[in-house]
Formats: C-alpha cells, sequence, structure tokens
C-alpha cells in the first residue's frame, strides 16, 4: 500500500512538473505586460510566428499594444514595438538585460565554441575595422572588387555586348569572393608560378568555397531556431567540417596578404590557450559575420537603384564625380581604378539611398536575456515588471522602420529620403511630436551596436561605386515587380528575395 501510494504521488508530481514546464500555470501578474500564452501548450505562438515574423507581430501590437509578453517553444519573450522606448532598450544595463549571455548560446549551437574575452575582441575590432585599420582593409577589398568583377567580362570584349546573370546570386557572389579574399589572404604567387596563375587559383578556390558556404548559409535559419531535421544536422555537420578545414590556421599559413584582423584574432586566440581546432570554427564565425547581410544588402540596392532610374541617374551622376575629382578616369584596357576611403566618405546620395535599402530590407529582431526581475519604464511613464529567465526583444521593422508617422509611404523606396533640401544628411525625424533618438537601426544601436558596420558600409558603397563605374546595368524586365521575401529568414537581418531577378550588363559605352 505504502509502494503504491509513494508511485501515485510520484506520477502526480511528473504530471505537475510537466503541466508547470508546458506553461499552464503561467499568469500574467500585476504590473506586467499583456501575456498571450498561445494557442497550444509549450509551443504557444512558435508555429504562426516561424511562420511570418511580421505577420504575427502586427497582429499581436494591434491586439495588445507595443508591449506584450508571448510563449514561443518554451520561452517567454516580452517584445517591445515602441519607437520612444527603445532607446532604453538598448542602453539598459549588461546586469539586466544581457546580449553577451543570449549571443554565447547562440554561438555554442551555431558554431560550437564558447565565446569569451568579449573586451579584447571589442578593441582588436576597433583597431581593424575602424581608422587606420579600417583604410587598409578598404583598400584590399577594393582591389578583391576589381579582380572578381571583371573576370566575368573580357575587356577585349564589344562592349556593345550585354552579359545576362541572377541579380542576388551575382551580388552575393561578387561580395563573397572579394571577402574571403581580403580577409583570408590569397595563394602565395611563388607556389604558383606567375602572378595570373596565383589569381586563377585564388578565384577558383574562392568558388568552391563559396559553393559550399552557400549550402551552410541555406540551412543556417533551420540551425538557428533547431529545426533541423536528422539529415540536415548531417549536412551542416558536414559542410561545417568542411568549411573549418578550407579556413583552419594550417591553411592560412601558406597563404599571403591575410588581414591584419584574422591573424591577431589567431594570435589572441593561441594567447588564450585555446586548441587549434577551436581557432578553426571561430574562423568560420569571422567569414559569416562578414558575409551574413553584405550580400543580400547589394542586391536589394543594386534592385532599387536600377528599378528606379531618378535614383540610379543620381547616384550614378555622384560617382562620376567623385572619380573625375580624383583625376582619374575609366580607359578600355587601361590601368584599374582606385576608389580610396576619402573618396567613400563624399557621397551622400549613395549614403542616403543605402540607408534607405538597409530600412526596407533589415528584419533584425534585438534579444537580451532578462538577469533580474526588473521594472522597465516607458516613454509615456508606463512601467512594466519583466521577469528573470524571460527574454525581452525589440524589433525596429515594425516599430521604426515601417511606422507611417515617422517615415512617410514607408514602404516605398525613396533614394533621397535621409538627405535635406540642402543636400547634407537628414538625422531628424518624429513620432508624436518627439523625435525618435533611435530612426535607424540596421546595426542596432548602444554599446552593442554591431561593431563590423563600417567594413560592411564601405564595401557595399565600393560594390555599388565600381559597378556604375565600369558598367551600364539594367533590368531584363523594366516591369519587374519587386520580389516577395524569403519568410524563412525574417529576423536573422537583411531579407533575402524568394525568387532571383534577372538583369544584364555591360562595359559603359
Amino acid at each position: 500500500m505504502t509502494f503504491l501510494l509513494y508511485l501515485l504521488l510520484g506520477l502526480v508530481a511528473s504530471l505537475i512538473g510537466g503541466l508547470y514546464l508546458f506553461g499552464v500555470f503561467r499568469q500574467r501578474r500585476p504590473g506586467e505586460p499583456p501575456l498571450d500564452k498561445g494557442p497550444i501548450p509549450w509551443l504557444g505562438h512558435a508555429i504562426e510566428f516561424h511562420r511570418h515574423p511580421v505577420k504575427f507581430l502586427e497582429r499581436m501590437k494591434q491586439k495588445h499594444g507595443e508591449i506584450f509578453t508571448v510563449r514561443l517553444a518554451g520561452m517567454y519573450i516580452t517584445v517591445l514595438l515602441d519607437p520612444l522606448s527603445l532607446a532604453a532598450f538598448v542602453h539598459e544595463s549588461e546586469e539586466k538585460l544581457s546580449l553577451s549571455k543570449f549571443s554565447v548560446k547562440v554561438a555554442e549551437r551555431i558554431f560550437g565554441v564558447k565565446i569569451s574575452g568579449h573586451e579584447k575582441h571589442s578593441t582588436l575590432i576597433n583597431k581593424h575595422l575602424r581608422g587606420d585599420g579600417l583604410e587598409v582593409l578598404t583598400q584590399t577589398m577594393m582591389s578583391n572588387l576589381q579582380d572578381v568583377m571583371l573576370q566575368n567580362i573580357c575587356l577585349s570584349l564589344d562592349r556593345k555586348t550585354w552579359i545576362e546573370d541572377n541579380l542576388s546570386v551575382f551580388s552575393i557572389k561578387m561580395i563573397f569572393k572579394a571577402s574571403y579574399l581580403s580577409l583570408f589572404g590569397k595563394v602565395s604567387q611563388k607556389s604558383c608560378g606567375s602572378v595570373e596563375k596565383a589569381k586563377e587559383k585564388d578565384l577558383a578556390d574562392s568558388q568552391v568555397l563559396f559553393s559550399e558556404y552557400s549550402k551552410f548559409y541555406h540551412l543556417f535559419p533551420k540551425l538557428a531556431v533547431g529545426l533541423l531535421t536528422p539529415w540536415e544536422k548531417m549536412e551542416v555537420e558536414k559542410l561545417k567540417k568542411s568549411l573549418w578545414n578550407a579556413l583552419s590556421v594550417q591553411k592560412l599559413k601558406t597563404r599571403d596578404n591575410i588581414s591584419r584582423w584574422v591573424l591577431d584574432v589567431e594570435q589572441d586566440h593561441q594567447e588564450m590557450g585555446m586548441k587549434e581546432s577551436m581557432i578553426d570554427r571561430h574562423m568560420l564565425i569571422l567569414l559569416w559575420v562578414s558575409q551574413s547581410n553584405a550580400g543580400p544588402s547589394a542586391f536589394w540596392l543594386l534592385f532599387f537603384l536600377m528599378k528606379h532610374p531618378e535614383a540610379m541617374s543620381a547616384v550614378k551622376k555622384e560617382v562620376d564625380d567623385i572619380l573625375k575629382e580624383s583625376g582619374q578616369k575609366v580607359v578600355h584596357g587601361g590601368p584599374l581604378i582606385n576608389v580610396t576611403y576619402d573618396m567613400l566618405t563624399k557621397m551622400p546620395i549613395l549614403d542616403s539611398a543605402l540607408e534607405e535599402t538597409l530600412r526596407l530590407t533589415v528584419t533584425l529582431f534585438l534579444f537580451r536575456s532578462v538577469i533580474q526581475d526588473m521594472a522597465f519604464k516607458m516613454a509615456d511613464g508606463c512601467e512594466y515588471q519583466i521577469r528573470n529567465g524571460d527574454s525581452m526583444a525589440a524589433f525596429p521593422y515594425i516599430a521604426i522602420h515601417t511606422d507611417p508617422e515617422i517615415y512617410s509611404d514607408p514602404h516605398s523606396f525613396k533614394y533621397n529620403r535621409f538627405l535635406n533640401p540642402d543636400g547634407s544628411k537628414k538625422t531628424t525625424f518624429f513620432k508624436a511630436g518627439k523625435k525618435v533618438k533611435h530612426h535607424s537601426m540596421p546595426w542596432g544601436a548602444g554599446t552593442t551596436m554591431c561593431p563590423g558596420r563600417f567594413f560592411a558600409l564601405n564595401e557595399l558603397k565600393l560594390f555599388v561605386f565600381l559597378m556604375l563605374v565600369y558598367f551600364d546595368l539594367e533590368l531584363m524586365d523594366p516591369e519587374e515587380e519587386i520580389p516577395d521575401v524569403d519568410t524563412s529568414r525574417l529576423g536573422f537581418g537583411v531579407t533575402h528575395p524568394s525568387r532571383d531577378v534577372r538583369f544584364r550588363y555591360r562595359h559603359r559605352v
């Protein structure tokens, strides 16, 4: 009898524990944001959210307002969509809202590494992706972009001959190859026998790596949220091993002109006593952060320029004027042009077109782990209690970038939206009569703002500058509609088109 009683009590305890884990007993406490647990125990709204995060959050905003808590696959996430309160969110202390704790979890799940030494990493990034280090890397990127771009079109080819291609694949591939060669160096010329043979091998090797990386990148969204099938898990592990090998410390020893940033990161990890195999994994992180958003951004920027002739005309004139001021011109069969860091800082029209592109296409979640019970004060004075152990997230795409009160006709591309009438940069936007402190957040904000944004901006501007200097560009179909986005990548940064777009290019006549 005693045994049966203990068994019954155990079953009851297990049942209650299971119900607790499924969130059955969680209720909204006084002072907390509205709670919406969703229709399915534990899963909550995970299926709807995964299907289309933007539409889901828009529905929740209409139902609950600009702050609410939802359950997603066992997680409770408080979502903030008030543009005037985002400053308080991004500037909250790490002791309350932690990005590092969240980042460590993500890095371990995706790349199989444990991130540590954040202060040293920040020092290295500031050293190489700002100031003099950024100028050096920009010049290297400029040289490699021209090598990669011009490999597809013979300089002796009839100038009137058009080359057709898929814009998304073209843009992502150009950015990938040039970034890879700029960061991880080139094969030794001595090992190839000549400069030309070394260049051919670099381009061939970068194409092979691009093919492997593209497969990994395609599976990345499902990997990030843990929805890979058993076969896909095996495929991802196979691809990661291939990429780790291609970027390994041993392979780097055979290459020349490696970025000082990559070399310093490698040396830093060695001094920490990290195993070489783990350093190889960190090299993949460096490749990923340099690629994940740059290629898709290049696609959208070129697409919008070709879609809007007035924008293309304005940017092309600015590019031509800058080149002329530098005393250079493109000569058929002559030397390549030299686009300096200083030249890229004098392009307000391209800057505006690029910022407008990012406003329309970046759907980035700003996640934080809640480290302690805390009170979050909104801009209107309302205060909400947020629980320790939950997560908190902001979504600038809805909160700011597509708010019609902040941006008129928010879903339309206006290349000069971020320009004042006198041509200077526009930085003042309002909501309910109040200035929006962070009016554009494609890179995040505050101390956690993307540290590589300056290099990313430079490589995008270089890409467009060189494309417009060397080529005439046009859509194959002048009436081409803006493609829908790939919903599986919403929330991971720059959106991807659900289909590619055909375009053509030729040497400028």
